[in-house]
């Protein structure tokens, strides 16, 4: 059996945790609310998530690093990581075009901060 590579098994990992219909939809409203992103309670009023269903979801996208959390007093304020998402798009192009003209990934992709 071949060894499968690190990075091959990290980003597996982290796209099967995007691949939850809700946690898809989740990065999406926090894209659109970066880089302040949004408080828990917000997500799952916008999305109509109930709060323990949400904890589940964003557990699950912390552990992956696909989202980021920070308390502000009672409330818990969560913020999609680009840098995780850039590393993903990273991965998916690393090897585009490469047998007709090879492109650099930051040619293809331009995420802002």
């Amino acid at each position: 059996m071949k060894e499968i590579e690190p990075d091959v098994s990290r980003c597996a990992d982290r796209f099967a945790a995007m691949g939850a219909e809700p946690r898809l939809r989740i990065m999406r409203l926090l894209l659109s609310a970066h880089p302040t992103g949004m408080v828990a309670g917000d997500i799952g009023s916008q999305l109509g998530i109930p709060p323990s269903t949400l904890s589940h979801h964003l557990d699950k996208l912390r552990n992956e690093d696909l989202v980021g959390v920070r308390r502000e007093g009672t409330f818990l304020r969560y913020t999609a990581n680009t840098e995780t998402l850039r590393e993903l798009l990273q991965f998916l192009y690393a090897e585009c075009c490469g047998r007709n003209r090879p492109l650099k990934a930051e040619e293809i992709l331009k995420v802002k901060s």
